[in-house]
């Protein structure tokens, strides 16, 4: 991306000199999606000088104005009463910068038009009867331009001014078909219509601006003034006390400068997220209710309310303090010392020397808590910026005795307790902000925020704050001291199940994909999901991982919930979306939030994924080798066993058709290779539960898998690649056709899967990370290497023999893991940096699957 260079841009770009209420306003506007920058040139660009052939701008005017027309989804337009040849000539601006001349009505290319005869003759004529008025005045300068004469008086003594003007105003200026613009100390007559409103309005439309911010200081701009409407920014340039309708008025041109400075150096920061913190570096909260995210520097950067799919309360991840943030530092700032979390469990530690910050999530029976405790001997400073459903909520905080503050406006009660903390609130226009400054020494050597998410009540807790945290985090340790861990990376193996655990919504037993949305998979491009949903596959993953380490709980739950959706499909389970809410419900429609830039400048930022309506018939294999792996650890319950008949008699009816494949392509529907091993597997796993369960397996069921085995064998085997393939009659590889072997269809040693394996090695690894594919999926960029992948080359190497290589490549994977342990969804090898949606329950569970199975082998 181009950016512009911020050394050209001077000190006052932080806009502290202007008004507080102007300086909010640019705040404001500098983050609409679409932004037109519209001024005058001369008194605001240029200052006011007595020859104007000498009206050359500022260079930090210059600078700031070819700054903003370099932004993406930002125009910038000069619309100046000079002819529009001496307005590029003076202000030798870039191509970028619209220019229009002669108070509108001369628009640079593609707006020129030629005058038809009749105007032309008019306008020869007007340049004859204002040469004869001005002739022989001292100090009057005529200004002949295509359409138009303008008369400048600057110059000239009072009394002849005014004479030459009184000349002009009952003489040519009578004409009917004439144009009259009166500005400081000239008056221009012409030929066509000069409004410069009416040129606001057309770069407004060609540039599809969600709002425009306008400069001036002439008469002539008031018209342009009374163009603006909704959220658009309307600045007055001087000191003169006349009328207008700009809403804000500055001194000077020094003070223009200053207010494009600040514009710039907002909306660059809107647009590219320059300040993005590493997306593998954000720690996981949890109560198994919903979760947040926490920076390296104890920011709250995510939390949605009431569940993880809902509208978020804090969105700053997604590219704008805007958007919401809960941040506590020490006063003095500073890089904290590290972070961590408390063994065993979802509290996180933020340390600077004297301040600690102690971060869990808790659950009471209206909703959920945020808890933060201040311990230490320092001033800390606290910002408290909630702005529910992503920022679009405007909100009021109402101070609530030394108890706290109550959050007025959102759909949810919202309260934070915060005893013997006095805030200041201050206002941004549309929502408020609270801050404060403590002294721990002064508060005992503590101090205790609780943000409490459905209810309204600032009263003290009955249980003391040590005792919550220890009950809050006995729950966890318990639960991680039952586990059966292998010796092979075993901390973080812990570490990983309790982020799975994490991303488990017990109230309704559904798990999540990831914890976030639209963290990019190529930073500032458009491959951004949301992944606060429950996918059939990625749940099914999730908790079968969790079996294999002794935890059943979330799968029982998470067989209960899909028996509930199947209920919903009225006997027909291959109807099953590939996803649901938590709460088992389809998804509403994908949808954009344009007032979010995203995450270090990648848009469009998401809500809901309309993969929803793909046919994904992959899904059925993980469920089904989840019911085995329960039947193999406690008895089966009926329920099993219908869901698994139901199941498999779904994939009779459409295995053979074609599907969108597991990495959800936005293209037509293929054969994937992947699919059809997945519906060999769900009835595999069928055949498989009823044998060992003592039950009769329908003969058909043995047929069936038989059918579906050849045909896969068969079909999916490309014979000029030399392995199996994405999808039938293609040559591109993909890394889920490794389960070809991975699932069992192929033996260990068979050569077809050695050579599928050296085959996706030698296509899509790339050092540290396997790619999922390099065939064109039908979306616009790139995406880095998928840790799922790369675990599923672990998994091959140690199929095939190749343990050396197990072992290598798994080292070199978790070296791609946060400080804290969290892995999301991607990482690129090329700037060694994180992608995607965070922490992704893939990643994880492929750790987990990996680390067991070096274990066993």
């Amino acid at each position: 991306m181009n950016r512009p260079d911020m050394n050209q841009i001077s000190a006052t770009g932080n806009g502290l000199s202007l008004d507080p209420d102007l300086r909010a306003a640019v705040l404001r506007v500098a983050r609409v999606p679409n932004l037109l920058v519209a001024c005058d040139y001369d008194g605001t660009l240029a200052p006011i000088v007595a020859d104007p052939t000498k009206a050359t701008p500022s260079p930090e005017s210059v600078a700031a104005v070819r700054a903003l027309s370099s932004l993406p989804q930002t125009t910038v337009g000069v619309i100046s009463g000079r002819a529009l040849r001496d307005l590029a000539a003076l202000s030798r601006l870039p191509a970028e910068v619209r220019l229009v001349g002669s108070h509108g009505s001369e628009f640079d290319v593609g707006y020129v038009d030629e005058l038809p005869p009749e105007r032309s003759q008019r306008r020869s004529e007007l340049q004859a009867a204002l040469n004869a008025i001005c002739r022989d005045q001292p100090g009057v300068r005529l200004e002949g331009k295509p359409a138009s004469v303008a008369v400048h008086t600057r110059a000239a003594p009072r009394d002849v001014a005014q004479r030459v003007f009184d000349a002009v105003r009952s003489g040519a200026a009578l004409w009917p078909d004439i144009e009259v613009t009166t500005g400081k100390e000239v008056i221009e007559l012409s030929v066509v219509p000069t409004d410069k409103g009416v040129a606001v309005d057309a770069l407004r439309m060609q540039a599809s601006a969600s709002a425009v911010v306008y400069l001036g200081d002439d008469a002539t701009d008031e018209k342009a003034f009374a163009h603006l409407h909704g959220p658009d920014l309307g600045v007055k340039v001087g000191t003169v006390e006349e009328e207008t309708q700009a809403r804000f008025r500055i001194d000077d041109a020094d003070a223009a400068v200053a207010v494009l400075e600040l514009l710039l150096f907002t909306r660059r920061r809107w647009l590219f997220g320059e300040q993005a913190v590493p997306i593998e570096r954000h720690s996981m909260l949890s109560n198994t209710h919903t979760v947040a995210l926490l920076t390296p520097a104890a920011r709250v950067t995510w939390l949605c309310h009431p569940k993880p799919d809902s509208g978020a309360v804090f969105a700053d991840l997604l590219g704008d303090t805007a958007a919401g943030h809960f941040t506590v530092q020490p006063e003095r700032g500073g890089i904290p010392l590290g972070q961590r979390y408390r063994p065993g469990t979802m509290t996180v530690e933020t340390r600077w020397s004297g301040l600690t910050v102690t971060d869990w999530l808790d659950h009471h029976r209206t909703g959920n808590s945020l808890i933060r405790v201040l311990s230490g001997s320092s001033r800390a400073r606290i910002d408290f910026v909630p702005r529910p459903d992503f920022g679009q909520v405007h909100i009021r905080l109402q101070p609530i005795g030394g108890d706290g503050l109550l959050v007025l406006g959102s759909n949810e009660p919202i309260a934070l307790y915060s005893p013997g903390i006095e805030w200041e609130i201050t206002s941004d226009g549309h929502s408020d902000t609270a801050r404060a400054t403590v002294d721990l020494n002064e508060l005992g050597g503590s101090a205790m925020l609780e943000l409490r998410l459905g209810t309204d009540s600032v009263e003290a807790p009955r249980v003391p704050i040590a005792e919550r945290q220890i009950a809050a985090e006995t729950l966890w340790r318990d639960w991680a001291e039952s586990l059966k861990l292998p010796s092979v990376a075993k901390d973080l193996v812990r570490r990983s199940a309790l982020t799975l655990r994490g991303l488990w919504h017990k109230p309704s037993g559904a798990i999540l994909a990831a914890a976030t949305s639209s963290l990019p998979e190529e930073i500032g491009g458009s491959r951004n999901w949301d992944y606060r949903y429950c996918w059939l596959r990625d749940a099914s993953l999730t908790a079968k991982a969790l079996v294999d380490l002794g935890s059943l709980e979330e799968a029982e739950s998470l067989v209960r919930w899909t028996l509930r959706v199947s209920d919903n499909t009225d006997g027909h389970p291959e109807r099953l979306h590939p996803l649901y809410t938590l709460d088992g419900n389809e998804l509403g429609p994908e949808a954009v939030i344009e007032a979010l830039p995203g995450y270090a400048g990648s848009r469009p930022v998401r809500i809901g994924n309309a993969a929803n309506g793909q046919v994904q018939l992959d899904v059925f294999g993980p469920v089904a080798d989840l019911l085995c792996a329960l039947a193999d650890v406690r008895p089966p319950e009926e329920g099993d066993f219908a869901l698994m008949n139901a199941m498999v008699e779904a994939v009779e009816r459409r295995w053979h058709e074609p599907d969108h494949g597991i990495w959800e392509a936005r293209r037509r529907p293929r054969h994937y290779v992947y699919s059809k091993v997945m519906c060999w597997m769900t009835v595999d796993r069928g055949i498989r539960l009823f044998e060992r369960q003592g039950r009769p397996v329908p003969e058909v069921w043995h047929t069936l898998r038989r059918t579906i085995a050849d045909n896969v064998l068969d079909k999916g085997w490309n014979e000029k690649v030399g392995a199996y393939t994405v999808a039938y009659g293609y040559e591109e590889m993909d890394a889920s056709v490794l389960w070809i072997g991975l699932s069992g269809l192929l033996e260990d040693d068979d050569p077809r899967f050695l050579a599928t394996v050296l085959a996706v090695e030698a296509d899509l690894r790339e050092g540290p990370t396997v790619y999922r594919y390099r065939w064109d999926d039908g979306l616009p960029g790139a995406e880095g290497g998928f840790h799922l992948c790369t675990t599923w080359m672990i998994e091959a190497y140690l199929r095939t023999g190749r343990r050396a290589d197990a072992e290598e490549l798994f080292a070199q994977f978790i070296e791609c893991a946060g400080p804290t342990g969290l892995i999301p969804e991607e990482y690129d090898p090329l700037t060694e940096r994180a992608l995607g949606n965070h922490p992704q329950a893939y990643s994880h569970l492929g750790l987990i699957r990996c680390a067991l199975e070096l274990d066993r082998s």
